[in-house]
């Protein structure tokens, strides 16, 4: 099965229950292993309040394959950053997930195309 990164932004937006989120995720599983970075799940962390969210966040984060990071990915990173930081303002946990992209080889599903765009080895998949 093919996998499939998916970005922060489309798991929020599941989380405040937009059906075009959750129905694109849902077609996507049919067809793919849902992937985040680790970088998705800590940003998804700081945005619990209390312990209940923290628990509906866990088992909500079940369902997809969390992906480390590992020297490959924290170097093409830091290239990223070098190449596209002053001309695209591209921001270091971007850099992190795109370079998890790029070094599985799998696409990345995300809101806010415009943050990946210009990477042009990266294959961004439109949404909504």
């Amino acid at each position: 099965m093919d996998k499939m990164l998916v970005d922060t932004d489309i798991l929020i937006d599941v989380s405040w229950g937009v059906t075009n989120a959750i129905q694109r995720l849902d077609i996507e599983a049919q067809a793919s292993l849902l992937t985040i970075s680790v970088i998705t799940q800590m940003e998804l962390l700081i945005g619990c309040r209390n312990k209940n969210e923290l628990r509906i966040l866990d088992h909500f984060l079940k369902r997809f394959d969390i992906l480390q990071l590992n020297e490959n990915i924290s170097t093409n990173a830091i290239d990223l950053l070098r190449k596209y930081r002053l001309s695209h303002g591209l921001l270091i946990a971007d850099s992190l997930i795109a370079a998890t992209a790029l070094y599985l080889e799998i696409p990345l599903l995300t809101k806010n195309q415009s943050d990946y765009v210009y990477i042009d080895e990266i294959k961004v998949l439109r949404y909504p």
